[in-house]
């Protein structure tokens, strides 16, 4: 019962969309590479009759995927929608998402939201499944196969926004720091792009990758993989990579009181990374506004579904956040509230 009134007590606090929503959209659907152009993007006011999404998420193992939960909630009760959440429990699970998938979409849903555990594993199945309804792909890239539309940021810029956090304070010809960096599940697909990201951004700069520990994003795997690269590299400088490689970082560099010897950096925002910059444990991190892409994958497989999408690619502009950016109207887009917990049926009042 108390979960309830909490959730309940959530749902009345959400905020409500905003007239339009300040958004970034690639001159070419589906290109990360092609030029961007700001838009305001108005949202639709309600949907004409109560859609059952599916909704597919890669874990809910950190903050980031609840946040996006969180937008997907606000939105689906403002357009009067409803939803299923299934989650494949981390990257490695690339056939129990698609198992999820087909599940989920085969028990009558009007279109597929898919945050995808591997960029090109899942292609022949949006491919069967966009024979028969949308499919949305939410922040995670995907191959373009059967997607009818994408909602996003480029993870390769969120990696090169990270490493430039560190450049910035060592510039090329300086004393030479070493960083360990820890760019997250191996075969993941965003993580080929933030990595390629990350290096170019350090590329001119005094600092350089000592040690690279891929692994997943599950808090235990990060903690053994942060201390195998303080171990094997003990002079170390940075420590940088996902957010619960930060987060763990943290954790570890204060239980061998080495905060003061060792600087975190986060490719992306949680919960923690936030409390983690705001105590200076974190220099900084970049956001891409996980509850506001929520909200859009939400609106724009609505649209699809009524057959008024227009824009087919769009993201949030990223932010880097440090002690100095901590606005509240950057925060409400990013983190869900502390009393927030998964949902994973959703039913809205009409």
């Amino acid at each position: 019962m108390r979960a309830f009134w909490l959730l309940l007590f959530t749902f009345l606090s959400m905020p409500a969309a905003a007239d339009s929503w300040r958004l970034q959209v690639p001159q070419t659907a589906f290109d990360y590479s092609s030029e961007l152009e700001t838009l305001d993007y108005a949202p639709l006011g309600k949907a004409a009759q109560a859609w059952r999404l599916c909704i597919a998420y890669p874990h809910l193992k950190d903050a980031y995927w609840l946040s996006v939960n969180y937008g997907m909630v606000a939105e689906a009760a403002r357009l009067g929608v409803s939803f299923k959440l299934v989650e494949a429990g981390g990257y490695p699970n690339l056939q129990r998402q698609i198992q999820q998938a087909e599940e989920c979409v085969a028990n009558g849903a009007d279109a597929l939201v898919l945050g995808t555990v591997s960029f090109s594993g899942l292609t022949d199945t949006v491919e069967r499944i966009a024979a028969s309804v949308p499919v949305i792909a939410a922040v995670n890239d995907i191959a373009d196969a059967g997607i009818t539309a994408k909602v996003g940021v480029s993870w390769k810029e969120m990696g090169a926004k990270a490493g430039r956090i560190i450049a910035a304070r060592h510039p090329k010809g300086g004393p030479p720091v070493k960083v360990a960096w820890f760019p997250g599940p191996d075969k993941a697909g965003w993580v080929a792009f933030v990595d390629e990201g990350f290096r170019a951004a350090l590329a001119e700069s005094a600092a350089e990758i000592a040690v690279t520990k891929y692994g997943d994003t599950g808090r235990e795997i990060q903690v053994r993989l942060v201390e195998e690269a303080l171990d094997e590299v003990p002079d170390l400088d940075y420590i940088a990579g996902s957010a619960p490689a930060a987060e763990a970082a943290v954790s570890v560099l204060r239980a061998r009181s080495m905060q003061e010897q060792v600087l975190v950096v986060s490719d992306y925002m949680t919960h923690a990374v936030y409390r983690g910059v705001l105590r200076d444990r974190i220099i900084a991190a970049p956001t891409d506004f996980p509850v506001l892409q929520g909200r859009l994958a939400v609106e724009m497989a609505v649209r699809a579904i009524e057959g008024s999408l227009r824009v087919k690619h769009a993201g949030p502009a990223i932010r880097v956040l440090d002690t100095g950016t901590a606005e509240e109207d950057l925060l409400e887009q990013t983190l869900a509230p502390a009393s927030f917990v998964p949902v994973f049926d959703f039913l809205p009042q009409r």
